[in-house]
């Protein structure tokens, strides 16, 4: 469903219980399907080790948008960049 779909059908106050919910129970869709995998493929690894180090479920887990955080220089640096190639202006506040 497209988010602006989801928004329209959707009240902010269920959005909030849902987003509680996934916080007690663990995330929803997608993330939890690749939770599920890894701990079956860490079983089937284990079933089939020759002694030695022991799988766990998080080495099978695909690590998704591994970019360090970026400092507000550099997230300004980025908008004034992609405002520069859209050719859009800047207003600035009186000092």
């Amino acid at each position: 469903m497209p988010v602006a779909e989801m928004l329209s059908r959707m009240s902010s106050a269920e959005l909030t219980e849902w987003m509680a919910y996934e916080q007690v129970a663990g995330p929803l869709g997608p993330e939890r399907g690749d939770q599920l995998v890894a701990m079956l493929a860490s079983v089937v690894a284990n079933a089939n080790r020759a002694k030695g180090r022991k799988a766990k479920p998080k080495d099978f887990l695909p690590q998704w948008d591994r970019r360090r955080e970026q400092s507000w220089q550099e997230q300004l640096a980025a908008v004034k960049q992609i405002n520069k190639a859209l050719h859009g202006t800047t207003k600035r506040r009186p000092a």
